[in-house]
């Protein structure tokens, strides 16, 4: 039996067929259709053996899921295998079909399902065809890259990680064995079957860490081609940084600003809180949907590992969370998981010759053939080229001044692709005691892949740390390597690109003693700070983890000093620095009520001295002003005239390229106050003026009142939600901690802000010094991506009311919440 007698109730509503989001870039009925021709799928016998094989495996597992409110599975065994069985079994029961997809993705066949022009947008950084992608990743299985890993001792996956990846696949295949998929966006999918191999899982985690590198590049690697007289790569000449369209290059590298991956994390001390402990409130802001949402869950060996929180689909791992003594959180970090190197190109000799200080060398070329399905839905290989030196592919951008041309050609060197070592450190840093020893386990592994952590402890620590994997490139060695075009990108975009033709000598990335591998930083050299006052990360550089505490003196590869904070980093900040200011100490009430205060500092910056209201007044739009004059400065449910204060900032000139000067502040950043400049509108300033004349006719031209109740206009829009409506906003411009997007909306396309984007996995976790933490979470959208499960939008409600879920933690508290168990034997 799949599940014990304790949940046929929740059967019928829903627990039993909980399905997921449409794959990305295809249709349902594209997903759905199976190959008419083409022998490269693998025979039937073939699949059939790979079949029995994984049943006889899993045979072997053993895992137990309780099932609490909410569909959060809390999966009890006896050892790793056992807890990636049932944690793969339970991502199967509220993720198949972006699961799938991710596995899909990984062996590099979206062509083949999807067809080959499809785009294939993880919502994130990567966004490309499905070819452009199949041929990045084929390349990789061809060279194999990822076995490689798997048997490199010091780069690859300890045991229990191993064990963990082999229990999960046998978990999901299980689950395809033993149950019909209804979710229409694969349902009847020939490639959803109980055939998938722990290879194929670790091809998903490599990929995933790529996501703010490699992956960036996926488009410009697949196309790269050598320059031809019909395409000479041209120009490339030197160019000046004040020339260069900041926000345009910034989005090529995989930061664009209109894709708010990010996050805010604060740690309160003992110092400061009431319980004598320390607590923690973190909020990823992730995408709703796809490869990079979350799931809840609960993962427990007795006596021997027990850690509960959240994990991206396709890790087996709890990614955020908290056991009974350490919660952390993460937002993404500043710093750069690769470096550029440009190549001298000998004119006169081949166009795929480049120069190395040890003389001319040849690049690595490959065919790659791709399985594609054609209009007519029959398969073809099509062959694709692609391009190495020794550092890593070649790519042709000339849009971010790195064109394959004449005279040079560029390379990627990528940190996050020379580990595979990311879920054991998720996995160790279960284990932590405090704060300290959650950053020894993280150094150990040594594979945070692109993110900060915030963590608090029992003992009443806290931590912040930028101790992921950045390149050992130090400003010394930077400043002796960049290339002319290198020191633009250095200028505009704070990214070094590197002269190759030393890549093997003098500007080959160093190596530290205390690093798990050579050509990263180690963690001497990587910013933290352990204190019983408060810290907090909201995706600015490490450079202020408080209001007193400053970490100077670091590579710049990691990010910036002495420079501007966003306005969603001021008001975290000011979250606690203000409750502080006025005698109070945090309690877990009050830490976790910050999030929905729904403060938008921008607003309070511009409102000093009325200068907001007379900006707007210089257009002459009455009854607009009316409505942004009475609006409350916050963005709940019921506050009026959000919208235009958004499309105001939305709207405002970026600072000025290179010197970061912007002229709407009549009070400049002053880096000896941080967290209050820059300030003072500037009423003077006709662009600022225009700006909000544009955001009143945008409002207008929307058909939107300018005094409509936000939670009216914006709601949830993920697959199959419902109109919920949702407080919170713009987060960096506007200064919304609660940030939330609108990005290719799937559903309530009719409201002015349907949301795919943002908080996500919030967790307000408090210790005491004796007894259970006390554990207020939330999935913004909730366990199952299935629109007919109650399990869909059930959290996504709590979320609109502004409520919480006590998760379950202890063994009193998970039989109260039972729902019904899962015993897979």
């Amino acid at each position: 039996m799949r599940l014990s007698t304790t949940l046929g109730t929740a059967l019928a509503t829903g627990l039993g067929a909980l399905l997921v989001a449409v794959p990305t870039g295809a249709a349902p009925s594209a997903a759905g259709a199976a190959p008419t021709t083409g022998a490269p799928a693998a025979s039937a016998p073939d699949v059939r053996r790979a079949e029995r094989k994984a049943a006889r495996k899993a045979d072997r597992y053993r895992a137990d899921i309780t099932w609490t409110e909410h569909g959060i599975p809390h999966i009890k065994a006896k050892d790793f295998v056992g807890l990636g069985y049932g944690s793969g079994y339970a991502a199967a029961e509220m993720s198949l079909c972006t699961l799938f997809d991710t596995l899909v993705t990984g062996r590099g066949e979206r062509s083949r399902w999807f067809g080959p022009d499809e785009v294939y947008d993880d919502q994130v950084t990567l966004r490309a065809t499905n070819l452009q992608v199949d041929t990045v990743v084929t390349d990789l299985h061809d060279r194999k890259v990822v076995e490689g890993l798997l048997k490199d001792e010091t780069r690859g996956p300890g045991r229990q990680a191993r064990q963990m990846v082999d229990g999960y696949v046998a978990g999901i295949n299980r689950w395809v064995r033993e149950n019909k998929v209804t979710d229409p966006a694969c349902k009847g999918a020939a490639y959803v079957k109980p055939n998938v191999t722990t290879l194929d899982l670790w091809y998903g985690v490599y990929l995933a860490n790529l996501l703010a590198s490699t992956g960036v590049f996926m488009a410009e690697i697949a196309d790269a081609a050598p320059p031809s007289p019909t395409d000479p790569g041209l120009p490339n000449l030197p160019v000046r940084a004040a020339e260069v369209d900041r926000d345009a290059l910034l989005a090529g590298l995989g930061r664009d600003p209109e894709r708010p991956f990010g996050s805010n994390a604060t740690a309160v001390g003992s110092d400061n809180t009431s319980t004598g402990s320390a607590m923690i409130l973190g909020n990823p802001h992730f995408p709703w949907r796809g490869r990079y949402h979350f799931t809840q869950q609960h993962l427990t060996i007795p006596g021997k590992y027990d850690v509960a929180g959240a994990s991206l689909i396709g890790s087996p791992a709890v990614n955020i969370g908290f056991n009974d003594d350490v919660a952390w959180s993460h937002t993404v970090s500043t710093a750069y998981r690769f470096t550029p190197y440009e190549y001298l190109t000998p004119i006169a000799a081949s166009p795929t010759t480049y120069l190395t200080d040890a003389g001319p060398a040849e690049l690595d070329h490959r065919e790659v053939e791709v399985v594609v399905k054609g209009q007519d839905g029959k398969l073809e290989t099509v062959t694709e080229d692609v391009y190495r030196t020794d550092e890593g592919y070649v790519i042709d951008a000339p849009d971010l001044l790195m064109p394959w041309g004449l005279a040079s050609l560029w390379a990627i060197r990528d940190a996050n692709g020379e580990h595979l070592r990311t879920i054991d450190t998720f996995l160790d840093m279960g284990k932590a005691e405090d704060v300290q020893d959650l950053l020894r386990r993280q150094d150990r592994a040594a594979g945070m892949p692109w993110v900060n952590t915030t963590a608090a402890d029992r003992k009443g620590q806290v931590l912040y740390a930028d101790h992921s994997v950045v390149p050992h490139v130090t400003d010394e060695m930077a400043a002796t390597c960049m290339t002319v075009v290198g020191r633009v990108l250095n200028e505009v975009a704070g990214l070094p690109g590197l002269d190759g033709t030393r890549a093997g000598s003098s500007c080959a990335w160093g190596a530290d003693e205390d690093a798990s591998r050579p050509g990263i930083l180690g963690p001497e050299n990587l910013p933290s700070v352990v204190t019983r006052d408060w810290v907090m990360n909201a995706n600015d550089s490490y450079w202020t983890p408080n209001d007193e505490v400053r970490l100077e003196g670091y590579d710049a590869i990691i990010g910036c000093e002495d420079c501007t904070r966003t306005m969603r980093t001021r008001v975290v900040a000011a979250y606690v620095a203000d409750r502080l200011a006025a005698g109070k100490k945090e309690t877990p009430r009050s830490l976790a009520g910050h999030q929905h205060e729904n403060r938008v500092m921008a607003a309070e910056v511009m409102r000093e001295d009325g200068a907001l209201d007379a900006v707007c007044e210089s257009t002459g739009e009455t009854e607009a002003c009316e409505a942004l004059a009475a609006w409350d400065g916050r963005s709940d449910k019921g506050s009026r005239g959000v919208h235009l204060f958004e499309a105001f900032v939305s709207k405002l000139p970026s600072a000025l390229p290179v010197v970061g000067i912007n002229t709407i502040w009549t009070t400049p950043f002053d880096p000896d106050d941080p967290f209050n400049t820059p300030a003072g509108l500037n009423t003077a300033d006709p662009q600022v003026v225009q700006a909000m004349q544009d955001a009143i006719d945008e409002v207008r031209d929307a058909g939107v009142a300018f005094d409509a109740r936000w939670g009216s206009l914006q709601v949830a829009g993920d697959r199959g939600a419902p109109a919920i409506p949702l407080g919170g906003g713009l987060g960096d411009s506007a200064g919304n901690a609660n940030a939330l997007k609108s990005y290719l909306p799937e559903e309530n396309n009719d409201r002015y802000q349907p949301i795919t984007y943002g908080s996500s996995h919030i967790q307000a976790i408090a210790f005491r010094k004796k007894g259970a933490p006390i554990a207020r979470t939330i999935l913004t959208y909730s366990q199952s991506e299935d629109p007919t499960s109650r399990f869909h939008a059930d959290q996504t409600r709590l979320f609109s009311q502004e409520k919480w879920v006590r998760f379950a933690w202890t063994g009193k508290q998970i039989r109260k919440a039972r729902i019904g168990v899962t015993r897979l034997r």
